[in-house]
This record gives C-alpha cells, sequence and structure tokens, in this order.
C-alpha cells in the first residue's frame, strides 16, 4: 500500500493547478474586481458571498464562512478524502502522485474495508434473487409496497437464517475469517470460531456520500429482536455521522431544495416508492450536529417526521436543540407529527404523497420553539410572562444572529409585553460560552485573533504576498526576539525562503491538520488594506509596510524587556531599602 504523499508534490501540485478552474466546473463564477464570485454552493443563498481569489489561489463564504484551497474544495463539496482530492487534481495536470516510503496502515485497512464491504453487499443482493429462502423476503417487501425495481435501486439483500451463510461464502480462510471480523458482519463465539451477525434478515446496504459500501441495516423476518439491527462501527463506519438513502437521493435529485429526515429504513423505501425520493433516515441514532451540518450542505430545508407520541416529541426536540446553532438565514427546519398510531409509511399510504408533502402539516421550527415553551406557562399572569421570557432566551441564544432571531425576539417581545431591547440584554446574559476546541492551541503560538496585533498582520500579509518573507535578513532580524508567536512567525519565513514560489495554498495545505491551520485559515480571509482595489499601491509600499510590521515587532520586545528590567531594578532597590531597615533594626 503506498505510503504518504511528499508535502513538495503537493507544492507543485498548488502552483500548477488554478482553483478557478476546479471550482468553476462545479460552480459558475463571474469576474468580480480583483476576484471571482458565485453564490455559495455550501448553503442557500440569493446574494453572491462566495468569493475566489487567483491570486491566493483561495475560497471563502462571507455567509457561511467556508473557506480553504482547490483541494478543500474538492473535500467539502465533492466528497472526497484528502488523497482522492489530491489524486483528482494530479489527474487534471497529467501528474502522476508519488508516495513516500512506508505505508499508511489507516489508509490500507480502509481501503481493504470499504472494498469487503462492497463484496458483501453484493453477496446479499445475490441471496435476495437466488437463494431458496429469499421469498419469505420478496413477500415481506410486495406486501409492504415495495416494487422489484425499488429493491434493485436501493440495493436491497436478503441474510438466510443459517449461523454460516456469509462466512461459507467469503470466509475460506482464516485470514478471510479475520478480515470478515473487521467488517463486523461476523462475531467471535467464547467457544471458538465465528457466526453471522445477520440471519433471516432484509439487508439495507448503507453507502456514504461518495456511495461506497460502509455498512449495512437488517430487518428481521421472523419474531426474533430486535427487529432492526444495524453493522457495528468500523474505521469506515460512523452512525453519527452516515445517514440512509442520502447518496442515492443526490444521485437521483442533482438540486435538492428540501429533505425530509425519518427514523426507518423502510419509511425512506415507503416515500421513495410513491415519488418522493428525498428522504434519509438516521441509522438508530439521534440526530447528530454532524448529521445536519451533512444534510445543509446539500440543501436549505429539512423537515424532521416523527411520531406524535411522547417519544417522538422527545426526540423532536432533541433535533430542534441540535439545529438551533446552525440555522442560518436561508436554512429553514420543519417538524411534522404523525397522527396517533402512523409512521410515515402508514400514512402516505393513507393519505398519499401530495397531504404528506403539504407545507400546511409541517411546523415551522420556530412555531415548534415557542409553542412548546408555552405549555404549562400561565400566559395571563405576569410571573408566567416572565417564566416564558426565562425559559426561551437560552435556546435563542443559541441561534445564530440574523433574521430568524431578530424576527423571534420581537415575536416573544411582544407576547410578554416587553421591549425588543430589555429582551435582547437578557438573552445576551444567556449566550452559552464559546466550546472549547483543540484550536485554543493555535492562540498560544498565534496569540491574539485581532487583526490588530503585528505578529498577525506579518503573517496575514505574508499568505497575500508570499515573496515578501524571501531575505534572510527578516529572519536574522526576528532571531532572539521572545515574543508569543514569532517562533511560528520565524518557521513561516524559514519555509519560504525553502519555497521561493510558494503560494496562500502551499502555505495552508502545508499547515493542513496542524494546530496553526485554522488560525492561517482565519487570517486568510482577511483583506489587507493595502491590497485592496480601493488603494492603489507600489510593491514598494508594502515592502516597507511589511518592514514596518517587523520593526514593530521588534520595538515591542524591546520595550518588554525594559519593562521587565526596570521592575528587576526596583525589586532590587526594594530589596537593599529592606535589607538596610532591617540590619538597621537590628543594629538598635
Amino acid at each position: 500500500m503506498a505510503g504518504r504523499i511528499p508535502q513538495t508534490f503537493i507544492d507543485d501540485l498548488l502552483n500548477r493547478i488554478d482553483i478557478i478552474d476546479v471550482i468553476d466546473g462545479y460552480v459558475p463564477l463571474r469576474k468580480s474586481g480583483r476576484n471571482h464570485q458565485a453564490r455559495c454552493p455550501f448553503h442557500e443563498e440569493k446574494t453572491p458571498s462566495f468569493t475566489v481569489s487567483q491570486e491566493k489561489q483561495f475560497y471563502h463564504c462571507f455567509g457561511c464562512g467556508a473557506n480553504g484551497t482547490a483541494i478543500s474544495f474538492l473535500m467539502d463539496y465533492a466528497g472526497l478524502e484528502f488523497v482522492e482530492a489530491v489524486e483528482e487534481l494530479a489527474t487534471r495536470v497529467s501528474m502522476e502522485v508519488p508516495r513516500e516510503g512506508g505505508t499508511n496502515p489507516r489508509e490500507s485497512e480502509s481501503t481493504e474495508l470499504y472494498e469487503l464491504m462492497e463484496i458483501i453487499v453484493r453477496h446479499y443482493g445475490k441471496q435476495l434473487r437466488e437463494h431458496p429462502e429469499a421469498q419469505r423476503a420478496v413477500d415481506y417487501l410486495k406486501g409492504r409496497g415495495i416494487s422489484g425495481q425499488m429493491a434493485a435501486d436501493y440495493e436491497l439483500g436478503f441474510a438466510p437464517s443459517g449461523w454460516d451463510s456469509l462466512i461459507n461464502a467469503l470466509g475460506s480462510s482464516d485470514d478471510a475469517l479475520l478480515r470478515l471480523a473487521r467488517t463486523g458482519m461476523i462475531i467471535k463465539r467464547d467457544s471458538g470460531g465465528y457466526y453471522d451477525r445477520f440471519r433471516d434478515r432484509i439487508i439495507f446496504p448503507i453507502r456514504d456520500q461518495r456511495g461506497r459500501a460502509i455498512g449495512v441495516g437488517g430487518r428481521v423476518l421472523g419474531d426474533e429482536t430486535p427487529k432492526y439491527l444495524n453493522s457495528p462501527e468500523t474505521a469506515i463506519f460512523h452512525k453519527g455521522r452516515e445517514l440512509y438513502g442520502l447518496y442515492l437521493a443526490k444521485r437521483k435529485l442533482k438540486d435538492l431544495e428540501r429533505v425530509f429526515v425519518v427514523e426507518g429504513y423502510m419509511d425512506v423505501l415507503a416515500l421513495a416508492q410513491f415519488g418522493i425520493q428525498n428522504t434519509v433516515a438516521t441509522l438508530g441514532t439521534a440526530v447528530t450536529p454532524e448529521h445536519l451540518d451533512r444534510l445543509f450542505k446539500v440543501c436549505p430545508q429539512l423537515v424532521f417526521c416523527f411520531d406524535g407520541d411522547a417519544a417522538g416529541q422527545k426526540a423532536a426536540w432533541r433535533a430542534l436543540e441540535i439545529a438551533l446553532p446552525l440555522i442560518r438565514d436561508g436554512r429553514q427546519v420543519y417538524f411534522m407529527f404523525m397522527p396517533e398510531g402512523e409512521d410515515p409509511d402508514t400514512y402516505i399510504r393513507l393519505h398519499g404523497p401530495e397531504t404528506f408533502s403539504d407545507t400546511a402539516s409541517h411546523v415551522p421550527l420556530s412555531d415548534y420553539l415557542l409553542n412548546s415553551l408555552k405549555q404549562n406557562t400561565d400566559l395571563n399572569s405576569r410571573e408566567g410572562l416572565a417564566m416564558l421570557a426565562e425559559r426561551a432566551m437560552p435556546y435563542l441564544a443559541k441561534l445564530p444572529a440574523g433574521a430568524l432571531r431578530e424576527l423571534l425576539l420581537k415575536d416573544l417581545a411582544m407576547q410578554c409585553q416587553l421591549p425588543v431591547d430589555s429582551l435582547r440584554q437578557f438573552m445576551q446574559s444567556k449566550q452559552p460560552l464559546a466550546p472549547k476546541r483543540d484550536t485554543s492551541k493555535i492562540h498560544r503560538v498565534l496569540p491574539n485573533q485581532s487583526p490588530t496585533t503585528y505578529i498577525s498582520k506579518t503573517i496575514r500579509l505574508l499568505l497575500h504576498e508570499p515573496a515578501l518573507g524571501r531575505d534572510q535578513v527578516i529572519v536574522d532580524r526576528l532571531t532572539g526576539v521572545d515574543e508569543k508567536g514569532v517562533d511560528f512567525l520565524r518557521e513561516l519565513l524559514n519555509y519560504i525562503q525553502q519555497h521561493p514560489n510558494t503560494t496562500c495554498a502551499s502555505i495552508l495545505e502545508h499547515w493542513r491538520g496542524t494546530r496553526y491551520e485554522h488560525r492561517l485559515r482565519e487570517l486568510a480571509v482577511m483583506e489587507d488594506p493595502l491590497l485592496t482595489d480601493e488603494i492603489t499601491s507600489k510593491e514598494k509600499d508594502i515592502k516597507r509596510q511589511f518592514m514596518d510590521y517587523i520593526s514593530k515587532i521588534e520595538q515591542a520586545f524591546t520595550r518588554k524587556k525594559r519593562e521587565i528590567l526596570s521592575k528587576n531594578i526596583n525589586n532590587l532597590d526594594e530589596f537593599r531599602r529592606l535589607y538596610s531597615r532591617e540590619r538597621d533594626d537590628q543594629n538598635d
């Protein structure tokens, strides 16, 4: 198995490709001043806020914050992994991707698991078509209204009732058994040997957003429990990230405007059978932020379908809490509750697809939030109105600033008979603290996120104009300067001198996956006033400003040393004074 891709190759690759050509192949770009613009492919918007800089080989959306290099774009938009994105770009410019010596065990294991899961999915599909016991599964599917074409589209399969059907088909050796065990599709016996995890079940293959088989779900045909069973998590399968049906929905419907989120495999198939193919299901887990982040990248509107009982209401509230921080303008979340005793499968058979899709039955997140908070609250008393405001504030504080939050504040202010500004101040007091992130380490190296600090300004200018850092004299001037962030600045300058033709994109890719990555991206997004269209500056002006930043860093360090020295001198004088007094006291 191939080893790691050399950084020098990635640098060379990024120098040969043009991010404009890469992104324009997916999203039509138009020239706007020094940059190119488009409506953001990562969120719904009417006014273009997605900007691509040819100079920096970098994209950034001012609406949702998405940003990165050509490699990042292929990873985020096309769903490619890092190595696959590099290989895709290399193919475009007829470059062969080299590998350094050694192997990547994780990559090797993942590749093997993908290949084996594909074989397993095909095996179960063949069993549904050919195995003598499969008629029971076929009859069950027909009884649920699932056509042969739908079964083929979703690649349904069948696991026979025996304990070793899969083992006999694919576990021909001890090594093969170990590989099957790593997929979780067979289980090791305490007494030795293995047995099939899935028996007498209809099989639902689970594919990731790139269409690779990563796991399966199974629906029992007999009376065994559990009724539904998923394969366990592996190196390639994470239930909190994946959604059943998303890959096929994206393939069948190129432009998804709305997605229904249901709770089961059969619900997805039943809705698809009635023409509602924009349906996905979670995999036996509650909705996660990763689920919603993935869905919002492909469509702006989500409709959660839950049972109307207490369990369904609890699941809906959990989904609401997860969704709140992700609701930016242009994103919409609705809730649809099934009548008692019904699920999406039975509901659509009784009422038809038009009724199911009718937005009149879909409750907007904002209405569901306020109506739920009003329950068990006396709105005819001042105490009840105060309680409503108290309950609502933590949830409104989770919403990103925008039109929806402002409208909710106004509605709540009207109902609680309070000034909007008072509620806004109250909300700010309930604002949750930002979660701690690993990227906090960045700020110990690049200590101040504000672009007003000279170290940040210097790094920002280097990202825009790497050629400024080619002079060894600059590194020499910073030698011995013991300021937070200077160590990284020297490292960046050394990298530029070793790679004189480097670009902003190459710098970002060089530090991908390190503690510096997040902060570098933040600085790359910021425009330097010297480089904007509004200010016409010659190269010497930019160079002069850059050197001025270096001087300011030196001066700050010198000033700090003087302050420390002065403090030490004062401490010494104080020590001498105290010592003299003590000696005088002893003499007395």
